[in-house]
């Protein structure tokens, strides 16, 4: 099922208050600041060339540099000319823009597909043209003429979705800005840039000369800035395959001031900045508005103490998986105060998932390895307003019911012990393979990087060898600057991309394996981080990695020990531009926030610009390293790792050789060594040889002839020992050297351990003794009926 551009954009757009001058309200506010800081130029509503007359733009539009090279194609042209012209004419207006906003063409929004329809119907109506159709022929030419001679200017929207149009980047290079436009192709030569991006990106450029008249060098930030906000709102931003490409090549030709951002990608779809708590709640498309008014409110309190990730986590559990959830199940409900068979259900449901394919599970769902974050957080919701029911009873005492989540109905401590469980076997499993991960991805980086040397040396079609492959260079017909070669089964390799994936899987997996800092640690790295100490005694100099603070807010400092500095110098060269320096390029971090520029170590080239890696691209990474690499478990199954294997990994290495616990958790940044402590997996191997040492210290504090060999004598007295233990009904279980304190009562001993094969003997004196005790009864015998029973 498929929607409309217009569904699509408005699907886009949220309701965050913003301020129209500094761009639409759906921006983030990193976005609406910089449109503010940078106001793009004011569509002119009158210039010199609008106002000439009808022959003399007949005349200009005619002469050169506008001149067609063939005859037959000069006479068409004017013919068409003319015939918009007239349709131009026509319509109300003192100059010929104000004729093109009075036609009805462009009315500053959505091109629409049948445009030509109404110069056409006018052309057909003054008699032009006896055949309907031929009217439409030739339109997008004519007004191509006069939109590259600045006669009329169309508005970006009706540039952006007009698709009739394509020839307008070339035309306007070859008689607008012939030099200007053959520059900004070079800049976009120089970058790793196909050509289908640089085509839309010269198109975009176009864009804004068309609207806003001049040469190229006229163009500002501001106007690059509103054309990506336009392309945003009407579904346009990445077509053509553009996005802000046209920016970054505009930014390389040096047409902008130095105080010109390096990157607009602020500006992109994926960039909505931080969303309010209604607009989270609003997500899942509530029914109960009152439950939803409810829910808002409530994420607002609880904003000023949750950073942004834990109150999506939040709305998510309470908007979705709670309320959205029973709303699914139960049309119609509007109340927090749960039936009892409602919250029974409610709470199964939360604690199961659907089955994947192939679970074999017959009821379709499956546990959840962890169901207690949901379940706390409504049991809290449920608590907190209770709470504040009884401060504030005229905003949240209507609200405040019975909680349906008990203590007992949260098995926390069961999810962490298994968590536990499984992460620990994990880290058993992937400790000892870590040296060939490590000697896998050297490896393949370094093969990596001799494909993309040696294929450099070769002509097309050429067959070259390096690292045990043979390949054949393809120069495509494409001005991009990347390296392609086939290899024999005649599958294409970007060998510029293979090497460069190889690089930052090996380097992130190096820095991870020797520090143990989390992905989102590894990804803020920057040359700001290698620092150095001097140590008193000795003034010998000591490098160190500064970890910025991150999940729990604690910087911290790090030897770098000299394979991790080899790291770490070997990703400073590849990244330094030519200047020698690292360049600068801005994050968006998990709260949504844009970080300033920094010189960020784990960065690479994206188009014609330097975009940092996310956690996200981390582990892609080495995901596609390892799997290239072919590694196996001991089950013989695709030897997978995640960013934060390393982590436990480090951990349970370090403490494994020597390193205190408390050491640890100030390695690897733990505000509680109990954290430190479950990363370290204890191995079988461990458990036994720490016993066997403690054995070992007891015994060497017990008095040496404890452990004498014993003579014939002692050892025959203790075989004797199980002998005697042998009974008619089954075993005496008491232990070596100590007597019977039953007196050989062995029906009554609790020590006996019966022999199954007797049970019948056991019957048969269970019915003697039932005998025994009915004639002590009828005898009165009470001490033997005691003694008996």
């Amino acid at each position: 099922m498929t929607s409309t551009s217009e569904e699509a954009s408005a699907s886009r757009r949220f309701a965050a208050p913003g301020d129209a001058r500094s761009g639409s309200p759906w921006l983030p506010p990193e976005a609406r600041a910089l449109r503010a800081r940078f106001p793009s130029r004011a569509a002119a509503g009158t210039w010199d060339v609008t106002c000439l007359d009808r022959d003399t733009v007949v005349a200009r539009s005619l002469a050169p540099p506008f001149t067609l090279e063939h005859p037959a194609s000069r006479r068409q042209r004017r013919r068409l000319l003319i015939n918009i012209l007239d349709w131009l004419q026509a319509q109300p207006g003192r100059t010929w823009q104000d004729r093109w906003n009075a036609s009805g063409v462009d009315t500053s929004g959505r091109a629409t597909p049948d445009w030509k329809d109404i110069p056409a119907a006018w052309i057909a109506a003054a008699g032009r043209s006896t055949d309907p159709q031929a009217p439409r022929y030739g339109l997008n030419a004519a007004l191509l003429q006069l939109i590259c001679g600045d006669v009329v200017r169309p508005s970006i929207p009706w540039l952006l979705t007009a698709r009739s149009h394509m020839n307008l980047a070339r035309e306007m290079a070859r008689v607008r800005d012939p030099d200007d436009f053959a520059a900004l192709r070079a800049a976009s030569r120089r970058a790793v840039v196909s050509d289908v991006t640089e085509d839309g990106a010269v198109n975009r450029v176009s864009y804004i000369l068309a609207a806003k008249g001049g040469a190229l060098r006229d163009i500002t930030v501001g106007d690059c800035l509103e054309l990506l906000d336009l392309a945003y709102e009407y579904g346009e931003y990445h077509s053509g395959g553009t996005g802000p490409h046209f920016y970054q090549m505009l930014h390389a030709t040096g047409i902008f001031p130095d105080s010109a951002p390096t990157t607009v990608r602020m500006l992109g779809p994926s960039r909505k900045g931080q969303l309010t708590p209604a607009q989270l709640i609003d997500r899942y498309d509530l029914a109960c508005h009152p439950v939803r008014d409810l829910l808002v409110d409530y994420l607002s309190e609880r904003q000023p103490a949750l950073d942004y990730t834990s109150l999506m986590g939040l709305a998510n559990h309470l908007g979705l998986r709670f309320w959205k959830d029973l709303e699914e199940h139960h049309p119609g409900i509007s109340s927090l105060d749960l039936a009892p068979d409602v919250a029974a259900a409610w709470k199964q449901r939360a604690r199961t998932k659907p089955a994947g394919p192939g679970s074999g599970s017959p009821t379709g769902r499956v546990p959840r390895l962890s169901s207690s974050g949901c379940l706390v957080s409504v049991r809290a919701l449920y608590l907190d307003i209770a709470q504040w029911a009884a401060e504030d009873p005229a905003r949240w005492g209507r609200w405040a019911v019975r909680c349906p989540i008990r203590p007992a109905d949260i098995a926390q401590r069961r999810e962490l012990g298994g968590r536990k469980s499984r992460m620990g076997q994990r880290t058993r499993e992937r400790l000892p393979a870590l040296p060939k991960v490590a000697t896998a991805l050297d490896q393949a980086r370094a093969d990596a990087a001799a494909l993309l040397e040696t294929s450099r040396q070769v002509g097309d079609r050429e067959y070259f060898t390096a690292s045990g492959q043979v390949m054949r260079r393809l120069i495509l017909p494409s001005s991009e600057p990347r390296i392609w070669a086939e290899d024999t089964s005649g599958v294409r390799h970007d060998l510029t991309r293979e090497e460069d994936r190889a690089f930052w899987a090996w380097a992130a997996v190096e820095i991870l394996r020797h520090t143990g800092i989390r992905v989102e640690e590894l990804t803020e790295l920057s040359h700001h981080s290698l620092v150095q100490h001097r140590t008193p005694a000795t003034g010998e100099l000591v490098p160190l990695l500064h970890i910025a603070p991150s999940k729990t807010d604690q910087e911290r400092l790090l030897v770098a020990s000299p394979e991790l500095a080899d790291v770490l110098a070997a990703i400073i060269q590849r990244v330094r531009a030519g200047d020698g320096s690292v360049p600068l390029v801005a994050v968006y971090g998990r709260d949504r926030v844009w970080s300033p520029p920094m010189p960020l170590l784990f960065q690479h080239r994206a188009g014609m610009e330097n975009v940092p890696y996310m956690p996200s691209a981390i582990a892609g990474l080495m995901r596609e390293a390892l799997t290239r690499a072919g590694l196996r478990d001991t089950s013989r199954q695709a030897l997978r790792f995640t960013p934060h294997d390393f982590r436990r990994i480090f951990v349970t290495d370090a403490i494994l050789h020597g390193m205190p616990p408390h050491i640890a958790q100030l390695v690897v940044g733990h505000r509680d060594i109990a954290t430190t402590m479950d990363y370290k997996a204890v191995y079988p191997e461990e458990a036994i040889n720490s016993h066997r040492a403690f054995l070992a210290r007891r015994r060497d504090l017990r008095p040496s002839e404890e452990y004498r060999t014993p003579t014939d004598e002692e050892w025959d007295e203790f075989l004797g020992h199980f002998e005697r233990r042998k009974l008619a009904l089954g075993v005496c279980g008491r232990s070596y050297a100590t007597p019977c304190i039953h007196e050989h009562a062995c029906v009554r001993c609790p020590m006996l351990r019966p022999d199954p094969a007797q049970r019948p003997r056991l019957v048969e004196i269970a019915d003697n003794l039932n005998a025994r005790i009915d004639e002590a009864r009828n005898q009165g015998w009470l001490g033997e009926i005691d003694g008996l029973e």
